[in-house]
């Protein structure tokens, strides 16, 4: 049976449609069982009710769809009871009903075994016999572990909207992805595909190394060039620090990862194209693993900027690209440069098959104000040119082709929203405070090249986290402490009189350096931020030291100790920051405190040891700064990067919001600053709940600043004590959304949760 298992889940996998699937199901399941019928049926949640979608078996009277209401017949009851029914004479039960359009009373013997994909009833398989008898329990365990693999199936063809054909109500076909700006919008989809594949190139050798070099590095500096050109188009069209994205362009043409890779590639024996194939795919993998989801973006960079040189090799022409008036970007994967490239007032929204809201195209897409869904993993782009798309970013839903009346409801939500945007921007000059007099501190969380002044703009208290891995991953060998001075100094003098926080190095584990090679069963439980760079004195003293000779001069360096889970931990740490703080005090002959400054240290809270340890390292720094990303996962034994359990991450779990509270308490008692610089802090409600704790420091996300600075303006800290009651007493993260929303919505602030006002 295992071997009739294994062949029916190959032939339904390599069908070509959704209906035939199904049919060639249904038709191997009778076979394999030699019974006398099988019949799948697919729910309609909409209509509630279950709509017969393929049959080997039964004969049908009728032309139209076979429904059975939710909560009528056996399938119901299977459905209900989320477990397989198996009866020798289904008739004589009192769940059953008959069909008359379906020709079945010759059938007695019925087994009925529900689809169900993440906790969610798809459907149910029926095989039916003419005998009267039970079916074994192989042959239910057969049937039940075929629903499971066509509850895959099915998942994926109503995330397509294969499922509109089995049904007879009117249907509005949707694509569900990662919500990555806010926002909503209605337009004609602009489809743009690259100008050239690295996944197209067929690999070929050389015998003429010397002539590939010189052309590999023709095409680098035609692709640097373009890269200019493209920052200066958009010097007017979006925020300062989204032109950062460009510079880390031009740093990964610069890294030694990049250009002499491919070159000693090209060296032994290998066309430019395709070292270039194999240099840029082995640095997409390698990104792609990582768990930290803003670095793990830098893949699609990484990948963008390879197919851009490799344009140049192959010596294709820019395409000049005509856009229709206030369309909709459509890509596989929808990159930065390529939104610079079109005409900026064009552009009104963007969706891409891949990528995340942490990607550079996503980012972009905040600084220009356009909403964006990107992971639309079961979007084909290759019809979609031309079709009208509605793009709602807050909630990450695209339409295709919508009624009239669900435009028309969408168009008003946008409109409201412009208004509110508006609104929000001409409130960036005013202070973060509650109407009750309130005062919160906001700071950013950056990670890219800061080499232009935007702080003032902002209107924000400094840096709350600044990652300091990137350009340790960009390199094919650890930055020396000349490089990374230069790099530290350039933010520190951009943030000159306000507190940059800096994180140590916190690579390791999942986040792997390329010269520094490991390989662990769990990474997630292992070796890294400060496990690593303790277990190496010589890279962590070298990188503190490279920070305290960058801020001579200015007082504004915090220093943050990542993966934090003892005291001793931080003793070591702490020695170590003032040792080297001492070795730059001699060496370069600094007044200490007048031009040498000692850092204060902090340490992050991200692994739940540390909550019931504040107490034993209160004295040793100076402040606590809060990372929710990595707290939830290790609070919730979730990895949110596995699919089958993404669902479980969530920062509004109660237990979560406890352990936030529990900490702020502490923090309080020992009277040390306290900070939170996950994204928890850039939500909206999530915001607010925090200020309801007792947080008065928030870093996030440029593209949060302002929406979150109007939020904290248009409430009154003496109301939140009751809202946080409430959640600390919900039973679900469902239930401490809804009574937030409310909490938004009766403050009327509802705008920034939903489309609309």
């Amino acid at each position: 049976m295992l071997r009739d298992l294994q062949r029916i889940v190959e032939a339904v996998n390599q069908a070509p449609d959704f209906e035939l699937a199904l049919r060639t199901m249904v038709r191997q399941i009778k076979a394999a069982l030699d019974t006398d019928s099988c019949t799948v049926y697919v729910a309609d949640h909409d209509q509630q009710m279950f709509v017969m979608a393929a049959t080997d078996g039964l004969e049908i009277r009728s032309e139209t769809p076979i429904k059975i209401a939710f909560g009528e017949g056996v399938i119901s009851l299977a459905a209900r009871r989320e477990e397989p029914l198996n009866f020798a004479d289904a008739s004589s039960h009192p769940a059953f009903i008959h069909i008359p359009e379906v020709i079945e009373s010759q059938y007695k013997a019925m087994l009925a075994a529900p689809v169900i994909h993440r906790r969610r009833v798809l459907g149910v398989v029926v095989v039916q016999q003419h005998e009267a008898r039970a079916f074994t329990s192989d042959e239910e365990a057969f049937v039940v572990t075929l629903a499971a693999q066509l509850a895959a199936v099915i998942a994926h063809a109503e995330a397509k909207g294969l499922l509109h054909q089995f049904k007879q109500s009117p249907w509005l076909e949707t694509f569900k992805g990662h919500p990555a700006a806010p926002g909503v919008a209605i337009g004609e989809a602009y489809v743009v595909t690259p100008l050239a594949r690295l996944s197209e190139v067929t690999p070929k050798r050389t015998d003429m190394p010397e002539h590939e070099v010189r052309r590999f590095r023709s095409a680098v500096a035609r692709t640097r060039q373009e890269l200019n050109e493209l920052s200066e188009r958009m010097k007017h069209q979006v925020a300062e620090e989204s032109l950062a994205i460009f510079e880390v362009y031009h740093a990964m043409l610069d890294s030694a990862s990049l250009g002499q890779e491919v070159e000693q590639t090209i060296n032994e024996g290998w066309r430019a194209q395709t070292a270039l194939k194999k240099v840029v795919e082995q640095l997409v993998e390698q990104f792609e693993n990582l768990d930290d989801d803003y670095i793990r973006e830098r893949a699609s960079d990484v990948r963008d900027l390879g197919q851009r040189i490799l344009s140049h090799l192959q010596d294709r022409s820019r395409r000049h690209l005509e856009t229709p008036a206030k369309c909709i970007l459509v890509a596989d994967d929808v990159t930065a440069t390529m939104l610079a490239e079109l005409p900026h007032s064009d552009i009104i929204a963007m969706v891409g098959v891949r990528g995340s809201g942490n990607s550079h195209a996503a980012i972009m897409a905040r600084s220009m104000g356009i909403p964006a869904v990107l992971g639309l993993a079961d979007l084909d782009i290759s019809e979609l040119g031309g079709q009208t798309l509605i793009v709602d970013g807050y909630n990450g839903d695209v339409f295709v082709n919508p009624p009239l009346q669900v435009e028309h409801e969408y168009q008003l939500l946008a409109d409201e929203e412009l208004a509110l945007r508006q609104k929000v921007m001409q409130g960036r000059h005013l202070p973060a405070e509650t109407t009750d007099g309130v005062r919160v501190q906001l700071q950013l969380n950056v990670g890219l090249n800061t080499e232009r002044d935007w702080l003032s703009e902002l209107n924000v208290h400094g840096v709350g986290l600044y990652r300091t891995e990137i350009p340790f991953m960009m390199q094919e060998r650890l930055p020396t402490e000349h490089e990374q001075v230069a790099l530290y100094g350039q933010v520190l003098e951009q943030f000159r009189g306000a507190p940059v926080v800096m994180r140590t190095l916190d690579v390791g584990g999942d986040k792997p350096l390329p010269y520094l090679p490991m390989s662990e069963e769990n990474p997630f439980l292992g070796w890294r931020g400060i496990r690593m760079t303790l277990d190496h004195p010589d890279i962590f003293l070298v990188q503190i030291r490279a920070m305290l000779r960058a801020s001579v001069g200015r007082n504004n360096l915090r220093i943050l100790l990542p993966m934090i889970t003892s005291a001793d931990e931080v003793d070591e740490a702490v020695r170590m920051i003032h040792q080297a703080y001492h070795e730059v005090a001699e060496e370069l002959e600094c007044s200490v405190d007048e031009q040498l400054y000692q850092p204060q240290i902090g340490v992050m809270i991200e692994v739940p040891a540390m909550i019931y340890q504040l107490h034993l390292v209160a004295d040793k720094v100076d402040f606590f700064s809060v990372g929710t990303n990595d707290l939830t996962q290790y609070m919730l034994a979730v990895d949110r990067n596995n699919s089958r359990v993404a669902d479980l991450y969530d920062t509004y779990h109660p237990a979560v919001l406890h352990a936030l509270q529990q900490i702020a308490l502490r923090c309080q008692e020992l009277n040390k600053p306290l900070s939170v610089c996950g994204e928890f802090a850039g939500e909206p409600g999530g915001a607010i709940l925090l200020l309801a704790m007792g947080y008065r420091n928030l870093s996030m996300n440029s593209y949060n600043i302002d929406r979150i600075r109007w939020i904290i303006r248009h409430i009154a800290a003496a109301d939140l004590p009751e809202l946080l009651r409430q959640v600390l007493a919900a039973r679900s993260p469902q239930q401490v959304r809804q009574r937030v929303i409310l909490a938004l919505e009766n403050a009327g602030l509802g705008g920034f949760v939903r489309a609309g006002a």
